[in-house]
């Protein structure tokens, strides 16, 4: 600290490193007051955090089941599976002896016979009418073959299925590309609506909050004007603006979270026995530490962006008299 003397006046100038201290007091100053300033109206701030809430878990949920659904279809994308549905009274040697000739063919990827007992236990585990089942004399399933063609052309399909159709021991043919295509588009139209939803809601956000900062800038009017009229800067007045921000993103963040975990804990078991019942091992899990960062470090810039942008419209205009 230089001290200079002039006239018997004492001035004082202060360094570098007093002004930077200077400001890391204040900064942590308007950090923790933003916070209690917030449960000064504790009603409003709750609603604004669970408005905020509700808008981020939305596009998470969506995704989160969507990327489920992506699942299935990376397993069956461009392998479309032909089933060969066998007589009943067919032997389990001679259906594997025509599960093995058939995979030697020069236009199957792949066969796999899949025996009646099979077919039964996969039944009972999904369906739940095991207890049925097993009153019944007999197994009434039929074993199957399932094949993954070489090709996925519409003509060399066409010609295939027709020559599977002539297999003494075959009672039916079944083909899953047509609604595996549809499947498929739907999920497509779904990305795309979901990430639009996405854009939607995160611009609700950022009004949401924006309006939060601008009710908050009104009601303190008289307190900037008389920060501005003793010399206080835009940087110092903005300050704890964009703090209050990054609060109410955070929370609202905070509270997507709860809702997202909440909600993979509901769906987590209905999606595992429908993906058990097409042979996925798939099952919903609860957000990890790196995808529980991306949520709020993403609903706290969100808050202080909406800040950004509020308190430049509506603070230039607040002048002292």
């Amino acid at each position: 600290m230089a001290n200079l003397t002039a006239s018997g006046a004492s001035l004082s100038r202060q360094g570098l490193s007093d002004r930077l201290a200077a400001w890391g007091r204040h900064h942590r100053f308007v950090f923790k007051d933003a916070l209690l300033r917030l449960f000064d109206t504790p009603l409003a701030a709750i609603t604004t955090w669970m408005v905020v809430a509700i808008a981020l878990a939305l596009p998470i949920i969506l995704y989160l089941l969507l990327n489920y659904a992506g699942t299935l279809r990376q397993d069956w994308d461009g392998s479309p599976r032909i089933s060969l549905y066998l007589d009943r009274d067919v032997a389990e040697d001679v259906a594997g002896n025509m599960t093995s000739r058939i995979a030697a063919r020069a236009d199957i990827s792949s066969a796999t016979l899949i025996t009646k007992q099979q077919a039964l236990l996969d039944f009972e585990r999904h369906s739940g009418f095991g207890d049925i089942l097993n009153s019944l004399p007999d197994n009434p399933l039929p074993a199957l073959i399932e094949i993954t063609p070489l090709s996925t052309a519409g003509g060399d399909i066409q010609l295939l299925l027709a020559s599977l159709q002539q297999e003494e021991l075959v009672e039916e043919v079944v083909y899953d590309a047509e609604w595996m295509l549809r499947l498929f588009t739907m999920l497509e139209l779904a990305e795309r609506l979901t990430l639009s939803i996405g854009i939607v809601l995160a611009v609700g956000v950022l009004l949401i909050i924006g309006n939060t900062i601008r009710l908050t800038i009104e009601n303190r009017r008289s307190e900037i004007e008389v920060v501005k009229l003793v010399g206080g800067t835009d940087s110092f007045v903005r300050r704890p603006f964009l703090y209050l921000g990054f609060w109410l993103g955070l929370g609202g963040a905070v509270g997507a979270w709860l809702v997202v975990q909440t909600s993979i804990g509901y769906l987590s078991g209905p999606i595992e026995r429908l993906a058990q019942s097409y042979r996925n091992d798939f099952a919903l899990q609860f957000l990890g530490i790196e995808e529980t960062a991306l949520v709020l470090l993403g609903g706290s810039l969100l808050g202080v962006l909406a800040s950004v942008f509020s308190v430049g419209r509506h603070l230039s205009r607040i002048q002292p008299k």
